[in-house]
């Protein structure tokens, strides 16, 4: 269909350039994931991110701990990576366990390892226009918009969202193509109203299929950023794409559209640490 955005290609391009490079490379660049418990979704993406580290050529190494572990022993363990001279990126798998603080956790990883770039020193540097590494969802949403050839500059862009992972940098990044952004979140009055203006409409809210063709201009770009689970069990996004597919002009589905630019990012990120940021 002519009108999906799929992720899938423009990831494999992504990681088959990448794969290139590291074959020319002396050792292969290392990424240690932290997953903390036994969340299934944690556990899924951690699987995915392993494959893409094996697909490209890099080292990847896992800690899998329980979910009772302290705070101070992860801590600890963070400490132990930073000062590792073989690996190259740190990824702790969020969400973490109540007793957790995961601001401190981010905190604690090496801004020069924090390949999701959620450490407030990267997410400075962005802010500022000199981005180090990129937010990975929000860096793989403008390179996808970036291959479809959908023009960002001095389109009226609507983020629903406010999160540090997603939402803010989401809205940083499309303005600095020059596009005119608002960002919603649940106390926004009017919301379908706010979204019916977006020429590009980014949904990252969590809530399934709450984006119907009330909140969507004819003609726009929709970007759905949601990985939830409908009434059946199946995977969905924010957006009701049965619902609106006929309105829009381009669309990324759930699964196949962002999720794997998303790693595809963290793939770029942390060949970019290896190089030494």
């Amino acid at each position: 269909m002519d009108k999906i955005i799929d992720g899938k290609i423009v990831a494999k391009k992504i990681k088959d350039g990448l794969k290139e490079k590291v074959q020319k490379c002396e050792k292969k660049p290392a990424l240690a994931v932290i997953i903390v418990g036994d969340n299934q979704a944690s556990r899924t993406y951690v699987n995915h991110k392993k494959k893409d580290c094996e697909y490209v050529g890099f080292k990847s190494v896992e800690h899998s701990l329980p979910a009772e572990i302290t705070q101070q022993q992860l801590l600890d363990l963070i400490s132990r990576l930073n000062a590792d001279n073989e690996i190259n990126g740190i990824l702790c798998q969020l969400p973490l366990p109540g007793h957790i603080n995961e601001k401190k956790i981010i905190e604690a990883i090496d801004p020069k390892k924090d390949v999701d770039c959620f450490h407030p020193f990267n997410i400075g540097l962005l802010t500022s226009g000199s981005p180090g590494f990129m937010p990975c969802t929000p860096s793989g949403i403008m390179e996808l918009l970036e291959y479809y050839d959908i023009d960002v500059q001095g389109k009226e862009c609507v983020v629903v969202g406010r999160s540090n992972i997603v939402g803010k940098p989401m809205a940083l990044m499309l303005l600095s193509k020059n596009g005119t952004v608002t960002i919603c979140h649940s106390k926004t009055k009017e919301l379908p109203s706010v979204c019916k203006r977006a020429d590009i409409l980014v949904a990252a809210i969590g809530r399934a299929k709450m984006i119907n063709s009330d909140y969507v201009k004819k003609g726009a770009v929709v970007i759905d950023v949601g990985m939830n689970r409908d009434e059946e069990g199946k995977l969905c996004g924010d957006v009701d794409f049965e619902d609106v597919i006929d309105i829009v002009s381009m669309i990324t589905p759930v699964p196949g559209g962002v999720g794997p630019m998303t790693r595809a990012v963290l793939m770029q990120n942390t060949y970019k640490a290896y190089q030494g940021g």
